[in-house]
């Protein structure tokens, strides 16, 4: 934890709520036991003789400032806490301070993807999407696009979106007879149903999966909001169905979660992106805690592969969403 050691030994800090219990000890006195973390990692923390009335109450993803003792507890850090409090504004922190976070900001990538949408010659798709992002345009703009692996992050959904519309422009760049307003539209709404899929709170990094994301899934729910969208719109239900198709289809096989396999170029082109993006996240970050020469542990969502660093990468290599 990023905290500051203070002239008396204690450490003081900001951390985000992860987990807050209130407990009992065997005299019969309540206790706060947290749960808190940064960037850097998490600490369990305790709050003994708690009294809300004094120290008042603390919602999981709420941002506290804090200060204590911390002391070797089964192995591990723990913090005594003898402040804490909410933040406040006066305090200037953001919880972006505080959780992994996309390379650029949430409205950054929107607007540069709006900006390509404004661009479409065809007005159907150009309308679909805008409608489409419009509606969940506040949830969008911090939330992941994945619950684990790759882009699980802080405005993750719009990174991994943006990285796959710049992908897409550089094929149709190689391959100009490409439908190139189909391809992005696919690019752009493949992920919309994950703002269905997990259960988000403040932070923007997701803690599970909701009944619906369990039960349906992104792809189908996709699909089922183009559909809803495009009769609401009045889109043309043959061009609906080549966007739905695309959502069912991104992730290839079956055996991978698609519906069906992708039956068109676009649609084709737009699975293997997707994955293309996925595997260099996963595999760029993979190794960025392992020395020069060594290799990862063994990653079961690359086929158990350990990855190697050759050091010709850098240190945390930033995509270019320019």
């Amino acid at each position: 934890m990023n905290f500051t050691q203070l002239s008396n030994g204690q450490y003081e800090g900001f951390a985000i709520v992860k987990q807050c219990d209130k407990k009992t000890t065997s005299k019969g006195n309540d206790y706060l036991d947290f749960k808190l973390a940064d960037k850097s990692g998490e600490i369990n923390a305790k709050l003994w003789d708690y009294s809300p009335l004094m120290h008042g109450e603390f919602p999981l993803d709420s941002l506290v400032k804090v200060r204590g003792e911390i002391s070797k507890f089964a192995g591990s850090d723990q913090l005594k806490i003898s402040k804490i409090r909410l933040t406040t504004d006066a305090d200037e922190v953001s919880i972006e301070d505080f959780v992994q976070t996309a390379d650029y900001s949430g409205e950054y990538m929107y607007k540069k993807i709006i900006e390509k949408v404004n661009a479409f010659a065809d007005e159907d798709l150009k309308k679909l999407v805008l409608h489409m992002y419009e509606e969940r345009k506040d949830i969008i703009l911090s939330w992941p696009a994945a619950y684990k692996l790759h882009h699980a992050l802080r405005s993750g959904l719009l990174m991994h979106t943006l990285s796959i519309v710049k992908l897409c422009e550089g094929v149709c760049e190689v391959y100009p007879f490409v439908n190139k307003d189909l391809l992005l539209t696919g690019a752009i709404l493949h992920d919309i149903a994950k703002t269905t899929e997990y259960d988000v709170g403040a932070t923007g990094i997701a803690s599970g999966y909701t009944v619906e994301g369990n039960l349906i899934g992104h792809l189908v729910k996709g699909a089922m909001l183009v559909d809803e969208a495009a009769v609401k719109l009045g889109i043309p239900r043959e061009k609906a169905m080549l966007v739905e198709h695309m959502l069912i289809s991104h992730h290839g096989e079956p055996e991978f979660g698609a519906a069906v396999r992708p039956m068109f170029l676009e649609a084709e082109l737009l699975s293997e992106l997707d994955l293309m993006d996925a595997r260099v996240y996963q595999i760029s970050h993979a190794i960025e805690n392992v020395e020069p020469k060594e290799f990862s542990s063994r990653l079961w969502a690359l086929n158990d592969r350990r990855i190697y660093n050759h050091s010709e990468l850098g240190i945390n290599p930033k995509v270019n969403l320019e």
